[in-house]
């Protein structure tokens, strides 16, 4: 199953969540969005022969993933090591990797990360189909997951993905890892789509921010859920979240760069600028996801609820600060131990 980052169909932007959103309606039949069997592989391969004790499902949130490293080290450390993990976005990201016995790595770098290092990620492009190329950010999985396969895990994983054209779910756990990821984390209009069997593939969360779903079709005795979408409004002496010194060294760049004239220098200084009259446009950007995947992951929880749901309270971290791992992490553990108790009785109840 190649995957093919090079595509060229034009900018996807804030524009394409609003269409896959408004197809799946408010028709709790539709928020469902199940794949076809062409998307889902044969119930018995990868699996083992056990039925499994607990399945992990880890939902999207951009920096706020970092949590999912806390709850994994917690759960682990208290004996409930899943035995399959799913994944949407970020979370397919931390889920993988975690499979892929890379957990101690990530969270090294991901703890070393400061707005200059994630800044140096970010290889700006006009000519694809996304802002960022994502090429550095893939170098770095290539390094750590290029020759790992799905049939080489330690136990069964799987990404969620959404198709481009028709909005469709699609679950991926075959072929190599490194192109699930990517394809799960395929932020519209940040990164480009990829394109897996003649279909453009981008960010799952749009579609199941949290895949309970498709955790249920293991079949464990408990599923668990984290979302990082459960505390949009966080409570009164929470930190502000600040994506504002990433934002502000992404203009300070596009104001300095050669050229700073052409129109593609000057969209980036209008898209990382400080707003005038009201919030930047970047600002308002990201508020209107982090409400869309509020929104989304609510109706499908409330859909297929978890046997356990492990809510981190991730509202004091910006959805682009990836510096602040250590909190973050932090978070994740304190929900994850919050919910130990919870755990022990669905287990003793489901078990």
């Amino acid at each position: 199953m190649g995957l093919d980052s090079g595509c060229q169909t034009g900018f996807v932007g804030l524009e394409t969540i609003f269409h896959i959103l408004n197809q799946l309606g408010n028709d709790a039949r539709r928020l469902q969005a199940f794949p076809g069997p062409s998307d889902t592989m044969d119930p018995g391969r990868g699996e083992m022969s056990a039925r499994p004790r607990i399945v992990l499902a880890l939902g999207g949130g951009i920096a706020r993933g970092w949590a999912h490293i806390g709850v994994i080290r917690t759960l682990v450390h208290a004996g409930y090591t899943p035995d399959v993990v799913c994944g949407t976005s970020i979370g397919a990201l931390v889920g993988g990797l975690y499979v892929a016995d890379k957990l101690d790595q990530l969270e090294i770098w991901a703890r070393s990360l400061t707005t200059r290092s994630i800044f140096s990620l970010l290889d700006f492009t006009f000519r694809g189909s996304g802002l960022f190329g994502g090429h550095r950010l893939a170098k770095l999985l290539e390094d750590q997951i290029d020759a790992v396969c799905f049939d080489t895990l330690t136990r069964p994983f799987a990404a969620v993905a959404t198709e481009l054209e028709t909005g469709r779910e699609v679950w991926l756990r075959d072929g190599k890892l490194i192109d699930a990821l990517r394809a799960s984390y395929a932020l519209p209009g940040i990164f480009a789509p990829v394109k897996f069997n003649d279909r453009w593939l981008v960010d799952g969360a749009l579609v199941n921010p949290c895949p309970t779903s498709l955790a249920r079709s293991y079949g464990g005795h408990v599923v668990i859920a984290v979302s990082l979408h459960s505390d949009i409004i966080g409570e009164p002496d929470d930190r502000k979240p600040d994506d504002a010194p990433l934002l502000n060294a992404l203009h300070a760049e596009a104001q300095a760069s050669s050229g700073w004239l052409r129109p593609d220098r000057m969209i980036l200084q209008h898209l990382f600028g400080p707003g005038k009259d009201g919030p930047a446009l970047s600002t308002v950007m990201l508020d209107a996801l982090s409400i869309l995947l509020d929104r989304v992951s609510r109706a499908r929880l409330a859909g297929d609820p978890p046997d356990v749901l492990i809510a981190p309270r991730t509202a004091p971290i910006g959805l682009l600060e990836f510096n602040r791992a250590a909190e973050t992490i932090e978070l994740g553990a304190t929900a994850a131990r919050e919910a130990l108790p919870y755990i022990r009785h669905a287990l003793q109840k489901l078990g």
